[in-house]
């Protein structure tokens, strides 16, 4: 097709527009529509091949799994990566690397004072202790800093989404002590692959990739006048460690998990051999010039 019929086309549709509307939508669905146009020019694209298209996307709505799909595709950690860009261009530098936030988040844990423990003693997982502080971009502690953590279970389900676990299960939110101070108790996660048989391992199974996550634990960290931070850790030894299909790993999120026993752990109230954590996050200062960081996103609330 002559590229100038579509581009006749094209302004005819724009051109349909009866009232101003929103510019700033009006900018980004002409894009999309153009790009498309051309797509399915340049590569042939059937109408049987449209319709199928579309019809996954509806299903893949209708199951709840656009937010693995934004993953597996690489747009989260695309948007990360421009935020990494943005803050580098304005100087700002040294804070614990983000990574992406995932679908999974529920609001509303509850808070706890420095401590919390958020497994109920049913997993079958080793024990792990994570601690650590939360500092400014100067190295001082930020006491009152809020840490929300969320991980999967032995199954690699969270709760919430998974109905068969407590509320709030593997899941909380952490105050900082007067120095900073965060810790946590609850079991190793494990990793595990998107829904089987779903949108989403269909869609990687035509792209020839696989759906796995290495194990990893995600964290919402935040502070008055900094900027909030999304990221997550990853448990060493993993085999998709740096495969992972939502490309979240990053250098500086892979912590050494130690082996730990003892009188360190009475203070946990933990007894006998356990896993130990001992990670610090900081975090920037906010600044009116840069792209905010808290990301406005439909999210589950219990």
């Amino acid at each position: 097709m002559n590229h100038d019929t579509i581009d006749t086309l094209l302004q005819k549709i724009d051109d349909s527009a009866t009232s101003e509307g929103n510019p700033r939508t009006k900018a980004i669905v002409n894009r999309i529509v153009r790009d498309l146009f051309y797509t399915i020019e340049d590569l042939d694209i059937t109408p049987d091949e449209f319709w199928t298209a579309l019809n996954f996307l509806t299903e893949t709505g209708q199951r709840g799994e656009f937010g693995l799909i934004a993953a597996g595709l690489g747009f989260e950690h695309f948007l990360d990566l421009r935020l990494d860009e943005a803050e580098q261009k304005a100087g700002l530098e040294g804070g614990t690397p983000r990574t992406i936030e995932g679908p999974l988040y529920v609001a509303g844990a509850p808070e706890s004072p420095g401590h919390a423990r958020i497994d109920d003693g049913n997993d079958p997982g080793q024990t792990l202790v994570m601690r650590g502080r939360v500092l400014g971009d100067d190295g001082k502690p930020l006491a009152n800093a809020l840490v929300e953590v969320w991980h999967a279970n032995h199954l690699g389900n969270y709760s919430h989404f998974d109905k068969s676990q407590p509320a709030f299960h593997l899941r909380g939110s952490i105050r900082t002590d007067s120095q900073g101070g965060y810790s946590f108790r609850s079991v190793i996660p494990v990793g595990y692959s998107v829904p089987p048989g779903g949108k989403t391992e269909q869609l990687l199974d035509r792209l020839g990739r696989h759906g796995h996550r290495p194990a990893h634990i995600h964290f919402f960290v935040s502070s008055p006048g900094y900027r909030k931070l999304t990221t997550q850790i990853n448990i060493e030894g993993d085999p998709y460690l740096w495969d992972d299909f939502a490309f979240a790993t990053r250098e500086g999120l892979v912590p050494e998990l130690k082996k730990a026993e003892g009188a360190e752990g009475e203070r946990y109230g933990v007894a006998g051999n356990f896993a130990l954590i001992d990670f610090d996050f900081t975090l920037s200062r906010e600044r009116d010039d840069m792209p905010t960081t808290e990301v406005i996103r439909a999210r589950a609330v219990a």
